[in-house]
């Protein structure tokens, strides 16, 4: 089971990390068009279509790379004070009522919206470019699974953590520059306080 916890955390990470690149074609993308519209004038007829995929395949693909990284948001203010078997036994409890349930729809619904979309080869009303979205609705129900198989991922790591009393560890991966700096400017501290302990030892 571990090396499926593994592949699956890979999964995330990969489909995380790839899909992160639309948000530079959104940027050339929008870029471009306000070169072409207002230096130009001449305005094209399949930005705000690349705009909408671009972003809703990002955001979709995100999900379960975020989930990983246990970055979504949580009413913390109350979570944060609890021993954390009560932490892993609430979350157990919310995964099976809302999470799963949730997921599972959306991967049928998915499932059902890119299945039609395929059948006509569904292009865009937003626009008289035709831009192809069946690939965008094929999303959905990708997304879905990827997103089901983290939620298990996270289901073992509650369980772990109510049978040993603590939470396991995550893989390690870039952090925000702000979660950096804490955890490095923590770091030193730690240092500081240890080498003061030991030179007062000394001392004494």
């Amino acid at each position: 089971m571990s090396r499926f916890f593994v592949f699956v955390e890979g999964l995330t990470v990969w489909s995380g990390k790839s899909f992160g690149w639309c948000i530079l074609v959104l940027t050339f993308a929008t870029s471009y068009e306000v070169f072409v519209r207002y230096a130009l004038r001449a305005p094209t007829a399949w930005a705000f279509d690349i705009s909408y995929i671009m972003y809703g395949t990002m955001f979709m693909m995100a999900g379960a790379y975020t989930l990983s990284r246990d970055a979504h948001v949580r009413g913390d203010f109350i979570y944060r004070l609890w021993r954390p078997r009560l932490q892993a036994g609430v979350e157990v409890v919310l995964y099976v009522l809302f999470f799963f349930p949730g997921v599972i729809a959306l991967v049928i619904a998915g499932f059902d919206y890119a299945a039609e979309s395929w059948r006509f080869h569904e292009v865009s009303i937003n626009s008289p470019a035709g831009i192809p979205v069946f690939p965008l609705k094929t999303i959905l129900p990708v997304a879905a699974i990827v997103l089901f198989l983290q939620g298990i991922v996270e289901v073992a790591r509650c369980i772990q953590c109510l049978r040993t009393g603590a939470w396991p560890r995550r893989a390690h991966d870039v952090e925000e520059t702000e979660t950096a700096i804490l955890h490095q400017r923590e770091h030193e501290m730690e240092v500081a306080l240890h080498l003061d302990r030991k030179s007062g030892g000394g001392a004494g």
